[in-house]
């Protein structure tokens, strides 16, 4: 099962933007949301702004892949608030909204799990990592279910077992792995100061799910997997479409030669 994470021998590089990426993402999320606990709606829309500033200046230095990955992260995973917290009434906000400051926060959240999945010290010790993702989730989510939790998290079971198969099946299993850490950390900090509160029952076959589901990285590991698949497409396509639009240009400006000429 851990043939995914294999044993590195010898040095690893270790990139100190890597870390910077984490760190700053990781203070970021706590800050932010203990701010917006209890703050008005003109401090959301002022941390989105801030939000949004901090992705755009941490995308500089990436490749076009890892960008054009985020911006599609943004985009997947807005979509999918809409759908869970303001449609199906899975999870809500303090002001029963998506705020401005979440479809930022997620372009940063997948930049990080990219960030520390390529970190020297996670490349060192991906299989101790994984060891302690599996156990610790694992030991958590038996709990959810559990006479122990005084509620139940039937949900947070099922998306254990999902979060198992993107790490073990999965394309990206080190990303998963990154995406474990931050989704964790901001899910128990955002549900502890009430920024927002999953439902008790699922709104479709009313499964009892803890505030947070114990598996709940599952569901960022779907918008990882589908940043990453879908990026080579999308890029394809801009290139065609660029491709397409210098050989226009061409034609027009051989055009234009002939003509003088004449």
């Amino acid at each position: 099962m851990l043939r995914k994470f294999p044993k590195v021998y010898g040095d690893v590089v270790h990139r100190k933007r890597d870390y910077w990426i984490a760190a700053y993402t990781f203070f970021c999320v706590a800050v932010s949301l203990l701010l917006d606990a209890n703050g008005t709606l003109l401090l959301q829309n002022i941390l989105g702004v801030i939000a949004w500033t901090s992705l755009i200046f941490m995308l500089r230095g990436e490749n076009r892949e890892i960008k054009m990955q985020v911006m599609i992260a943004v985009a997947f995973a807005t979509a999918g608030e809409h759908f869970a917290s303001i449609y199906m009434g899975g999870y809500t906000y303090r002001f029963e909204n998506v705020p401005m400051y979440v479809p930022p926060g997620h372009g940063m959240v997948y930049l990080t799990a990219v960030a520390l999945a390529r970190s020297g010290f996670f490349m060192k010790y991906a299989r101790e990592i994984a060891i302690f993702v599996v156990a610790s989730c694992g030991l958590w989510s038996l709990w959810g279910i559990s006479e122990l939790s005084g509620h139940g998290d039937q949900v947070g079971a099922i998306l254990y077992v999902a979060f198992l198969i993107y790490l073990f099946k999965g394309r990206s299993p080190m990303v998963y792995l990154g995406a474990f850490f931050i989704t964790v950390w901001l899910e128990i900090i955002g549900t502890a100061l009430g920024t927002w509160r999953w439902a008790e029952l699922e709104p479709i076959f009313e499964l009892t799910q803890g505030n947070p589901p114990s598996g709940v990285s599952a569901w960022y590991c779907l918008v990882d997997s589908v940043a990453i698949g879908t990026a080579p497409v999308f890029l394809r396509f801009f290139d065609k479409i660029g491709n397409s639009f210098k050989q226009t240009r061409s034609k027009k400006t051989d055009s234009k030669v002939v003509l003088n000429k004449k």
